[in-house]
């Protein structure tokens, strides 16, 4: 029987390769050569054990890669068939809860944020969960999305993180033409966030980064359409945006990581009846600097994004096809299976290295 290579995170900062058999697949189930998985923020949590499991587990929820095998049932649910080169989210859905069919299968009863992709304990049959491998399973509950032709597997990957972008900057803070936006954190989601709020129409952007090590992300941004870059090293960033607009934002998006400070930034930058969005997990427990009752003074919405939904997924794969935003230029490192570990070191900022603003695993 054909055997799949894996690492599988046995303890914080401990990768271990290991084999395993690939399943038998039936008729609601495929099989996944993997081509290229994205690396998130997450992964590095996941590693340094900012974000504990208790479990050994394959890391990766960012996968694109071929279908290798799959079952008639499947076929005709995802429409796809072998040969095809798809994406796949990290969430499952049944399809069936209440809150798969509101279309919130974030919060699926029987998968949600205990089944995710990237996170399901390997002791679980048949393993193989995660994009740190040669090959993934994909049950019967996975939600895919073909890959259009003219996309190679590395850049396919930007998926995820365009994805996340398009719905936490645009889609739930609503912004509309004309809008001020301030997105807090110039990583690969940051970016993204920059690539929406343009998308909608604000009418201005401004980014917040920290200092050396998020120097060439902020210039990054400026091509994808940021006006304002900030260092909050330098000045805070609602001084900043007034001294260059007069105003404060109408939206501000956090999508830092480890930045405890960020949430009261948001606070303060975003204006009266404004909207801050906190996406994603910022592995932190604390918000040094926050001032609950500004909230309250200036009236402000707060909205959680826990993850991203099919819509902006498919438009994410669609933007990147068209090759509107110069995605292929970005600082990239593309790293076979024996370097992940150094990888995910670099972009949690634990090396000397300024950490690249997209990296990505190839396990062939």
């Amino acid at each position: 029987m054909t055997r799949a290579q894996a690492l599988v995170l046995t303890k914080p900062r401990s990768l271990e390769t290991r084999e395993f058999d690939l399943p038998i697949i039936s008729d609601n189930d495929a099989i996944l050569k993997i081509e290229a998985c994205g690396l998130c923020g997450t992964d590095h949590e996941q590693y340094t054990g900012a974000i504990p499991s208790g479990f050994e587990f394959i890391p990766g929820h960012e996968s694109v890669g071929i279908i290798e095998e799959i079952g008639d049932q499947a076929q005709k649910l995802w429409g796809v068939t072998v040969g095809d080169r798809v994406a796949v989210e990290v969430f499952q859905s049944c399809r069936d809860c209440d809150q798969c069919r509101s279309g919130n299968y974030r919060q699926c009863v029987s998968h949600g944020l205990g089944d995710m992709y990237g996170f399901i304990p390997v002791s679980k049959n048949p393993h193989l969960w995660g994009g740190y491998a040669s090959h993934q399973y994909l049950g019967p509950d996975t939600i895919l999305h073909k890959v259009p032709d003219n996309l190679d597997p590395v850049m396919a990957t930007l998926f995820n993180p365009l994805g996340a972008g398009l719905r936490w900057g645009a889609t739930i803070p609503e912004v509309k033409r004309g809008d001020v936006v301030a997105i807090l954190g110039p990583g690969i989601r940051g970016i993204c966030a920059v690539v929406a709020a343009k998308l909608a129409g604000a009418g201005y952007i401004a980014i917040t980064g920290k200092g050396k090590m998020d120097e060439s992300r902020l210039n990054s941004a400026k091509a994808f359409g940021a006006d304002l870059t900030v260092d909050v090293d330098e000045i805070e960033p609602d001084k900043a945006l007034v001294k260059a607009i007069g105003t404060l934002a109408d939206v501000v998006v956090n999508v830092t990581a480890k930045a405890p400070s960020a949430f009261g930034q948001a606070v303060k930058l975003v204006k009266p009846g404004g909207r801050v969005v906190m996406a994603g997990t910022s592995g932190v427990g604390q918000a040094p600097g926050l001032w609950p009752d500004l909230i309250v003074y200036k009236e402000i919405t707060i909205l959680g994004a826990l993850g991203v939904d099919s819509a902006a997924y498919s438009k994410a794969l669609d933007i990147l096809a068209g090759g509107e935003f110069p995605f292929a230029d970005l600082d990239r490192e593309v790293v076979g299976i024996e370097s992940v570990d150094k990888l995910i070191l670099e972009m949690a900022g634990e090396t000397p290295k300024t950490p690249p603003v997209h990296g990505v695993v190839t396990p062939a």
